[in-house]
């Protein structure tokens, strides 16, 4: 038995338009992306100023860190064999080096070490002592460039 068509159409239509709701959330979605901030807060990150207020701790700091601005090695080629200088001092084997920049690098670690290489020197002696460089964890390890155009 069929109803009759008065009652069918009374009540309207009971579907819900999606369309219209999804576009509303992609909007409000777009707008949240673009308000957010993604860097990291600034009072988290290391400054050397003080703020108003502040209590300023008193570190001391080592006279010898001070001093330390770079660290150069000189490799030299004499009679056959090579000899090292750390700024300026004279040592004659490539352990007692290494035995100066383990300390240094125990002091600072992003010390520049720079390495200044006699171009008479064999290769074999260099990447030795570029390894023990790399090995004790010296992160700045620069090689020096002659001025000289030969």
């Amino acid at each position: 038995m069929r109803r009759p068509s008065y009652h069918r159409n009374d009540r309207g239509r009971l579907d819900v338009k999606m369309a219209p709701m999804i576009d509303v959330i992609f909007l409000l979605l777009i707008f949240f992306v673009c308000t957010a901030s993604f860097q990291p807060p600034e009072e988290i990150l290391p400054t050397r100023l003080s703020m108003p207020g502040a209590v300023e701790s008193a570190v001391e700091i080592d006279p010898e860190l001070l001093d330390l601005d770079e660290i150069v090695v000189k490799v030299l080629w004499r009679e056959g064999q090579a000899h090292w200088q750390i700024n300026g001092r004279d040592y004659d084997s490539l352990d007692a080096v290494g035995e100066v920049l383990t300390a240094a690098a125990r002091l600072q670690s992003d010390l520049p070490v720079i390495l200044d290489i006699e171009p008479t020197v064999p290769m074999e002696d260099v990447i030795d002592l570029y390894d023990i460089c790399r090995a004790i964890g010296l992160e700045q390890v620069r090689f020096a460039a002659s001025g000289n155009d030969e």
